[in-house]
């Protein structure tokens, strides 16, 4: 059995974050790991279509409002949870490249994100779980949702 000394819990702030928090909260302690939380905000700004795409002028403020929501819920979460702050955060970007990145840069031993287990398609359009699965420099527990 593998022992963690550093664990990545990604989250989306979905009703499917207990499941999630749970197993990796689970996972840390019988381990006596380091755990750090990762919700990563993939915004698209609204774009304007009046005779070519353009980034529509009020996207920057929108993003900025997006990142303290999830900022404060993340806050939240950690204080609920008995987590240290200091290893959570909320990062704005692919949230495929930046789980594994913030993974990486942490040194960690073991990522736990949640899984939908979609086929297809909707794999295809949705996924993040499957990346960070196949692309991660450490283990990955995909943690099974139950829609």
């Amino acid at each position: 059995m593998s022992v963690y000394n550093n664990v990545v819990i990604a989250i989306d702030f979905s009703p499917a974050n207990k499941q999630v928090l749970a197993r990796g909260m689970d996972i840390g302690r019988q381990h006596q790991a380091k755990l750090s939380i990762v919700h990563v905000v993939e915004y698209m700004p609204p774009l304007d279509f009046g005779y070519e795409p353009i980034i529509a002028p009020d996207w920057y403020s929108n993003e900025k409002d997006i990142l303290k929501q999830a900022q404060k819920s993340l806050k939240q979460l950690v204080l609920e949870h008995d987590i240290d702050p200091e290893h959570s955060i909320v990062l704005s970007g692919n949230p495929k490249h930046e789980i594994i990145q913030f993974a990486t840069e942490k040194q960690a031993d073991l990522i736990v994100i949640g899984s939908h287990g979609r086929h297809g398609i909707q794999r295809i359009l949705g996924s993040t779980a499957y990346p960070v699965l196949h692309n991660a420099p450490c283990d990955v527990l995909a943690v099974r949702i139950l829609d």
